[in-house]
């Protein structure tokens, strides 16, 4: 077995504690503010970003990463608050699509700001442009190396 070198260390050091650091940092508000975790408030975000406010689940789940489990069991949540509506999709009646309420888009809507505050006190502000370039390289190395979860 070879140890890591000092370099390695450092980067891996670096990463760990932004894996298990920043997730907390960027929900506290969030919950604080809106109610919502991360999770949610992504899943939410995604939908509204997405043509007519509507996904497919399994879509969501990749890119929010969560399992579809996980998933179905928010937009379950979601569904009884009047957020979010499911339904099988039209041209795959094999899979499900989850559609944005207008009132789940006034709830991210509500969100973003704290959202977007926060990912830009912890994450964007303290970059340079060719930081924000590296971390976007970085990112999709990383995204390409890990298999989605199931």
């Amino acid at each position: 077995m070879e140890w890591l070198n000092a370099d390695e260390k450092e980067a891996w050091n670096g990463l760990a504690s932004l894996m298990l650091l920043l997730p907390g940092r960027l929900e506290a508000p969030l919950q604080q503010e809106s109610g919502l975790s991360l999770f949610d408030y992504l899943v939410l975000s995604h939908v509204s970003e997405a043509p007519d406010r509507r996904m497919r689940m399994s879509e969501l789940a990749h890119l929010a990463n969560g399992s579809l489990s996980r998933l179905s069991n928010v937009v379950k949540r979601f569904e009884q608050r009047g957020w979010v509506v499911r339904s099988p999709d039209p041209d795959d009646g094999r899979y499900t699509v989850a559609s944005l309420t207008d009132e789940g888009f006034e709830v991210v809507e509500a969100a973003a700001p704290t959202h977007l505050r926060t990912v830009r006190e912890l994450v964007l502000d303290p970059l340079t442009a060719a930081d924000r370039q590296a971390l976007t390289r970085i990112a999709a190395k990383l995204r390409l190396r890990i298999p989605s979860a199931g």
